[in-house]
């Protein structure tokens, strides 16, 4: 049976940190995605991740937009990929650019895709040293799912992109929609975190759903943001399915925030600057 997510249980999926700990190890995230056009999604889940507790995060983004990239926050520790679209010969690249003790990656906000095989590539590869991935936006394409398939992978779709990788448009009635999704997730050995005004988290076994009802987050991003604290838990928890309802959790509890605050008339980074105060209600250190 779904269980309906409370701050109680989020506090469990949420690991303390250390007193002694040093750079890194609170986690080290890539972020992959942006274009020529879409420069703002990578950037947004990388503050977002960053805002989670994670010590590093590597914004990978086209060269054509790499010193825009970097000039939105010094926080930012930008790789630019050779490519003004991902390709195999700018996922190879990349691929040997990234530090190799990486804890996970979020893949495909805002990112253009000439070749399908540089995605297979990247995937794949993080795969097999053992990163967690979370896939989203145009990463959310049918052709990967043989590259997903029991490996450590989130998908965070909303309606339009499940129907896209799945064949089905989730129902809007919960518990049909609920038990499609349970199902795409048993069948392709995924998490799957659908997005929509009731957030649905499973690994086809267990299921969390995390009702949010924000007129308000329709707005463009707040999706990214979501991206971005997905790869963010996953790098201090490596447990898929409970980081990712933490996740959702916190971006609902952002998007509250924000609400109260500006009414209907919020942007993502709104979410981004509500994050700590939301973290802070699950800050532990041992």
């Amino acid at each position: 049976m779904a269980q309906r997510l409370q701050a109680s249980s989020v506090k469990k999926f949420i690991p303390p940190r250390k007193r002694d700990s040093r750079k890194g190890d609170n986690g080290k995230v890539a972020v992959i995605g942006g274009s020529y056009m879409y420069h703002g999604a990578p950037v947004l889940s990388s503050l977002a991740a960053l805002r989670s507790g994670t010590d590093l995060v590597y914004t990978c983004v086209p060269k054509v937009i790499s010193e825009s990239v970097r000039a939105i926050s010094p926080n930012l520790i930008v790789i630019p990929m050779v490519d003004y679209k991902l390709t195999r010969g700018s996922a190879n690249k990349l691929l040997g650019q990234l530090p190799p003790d990486l804890d996970s990656a979020t893949i495909g906000m805002g990112l253009s895709i000439a070749d399908e095989e540089g995605l297979k590539n990247i995937v794949t590869s993080l795969s097999s040293q053992n990163v967690m991935l979370s896939l989203d936006a145009s990463a959310l394409v049918k052709y990967i799912l043989p590259s997903v398939s029991g490996k450590k992978v989130v998908l965070t779709p909303h309606a339009g992109e499940f129907k896209r990788m799945f064949g089905e448009m989730p129902p809007a009635a919960t518990t049909p929609r609920v038990k499609m999704v349970e199902k795409a997730a048993k069948e392709n050995s995924v998490v799957i975190l659908l997005k929509g005004s009731t957030d649905v988290i499973t690994d086809g076994q267990r299921t969390f759903l995390n009702p949010k009802n924000l007129a308000s987050m329709t707005v463009g991003g707040t999706g990214d943001v979501l991206s971005g604290l997905v790869a963010g838990l996953l790098a201090k928890n490596h447990n898929l399915l409970e980081s990712s309802a933490a996740a959702s959790f916190v971006n609902g509890l952002a998007g509250k925030t924000s609400q109260r605050k500006n009414g209907l008339h919020i942007v993502a980074t709104d979410l981004i600057d509500a994050i700590p105060a939301v973290m802070k209600l699950f800050d532990r250190v041992i």
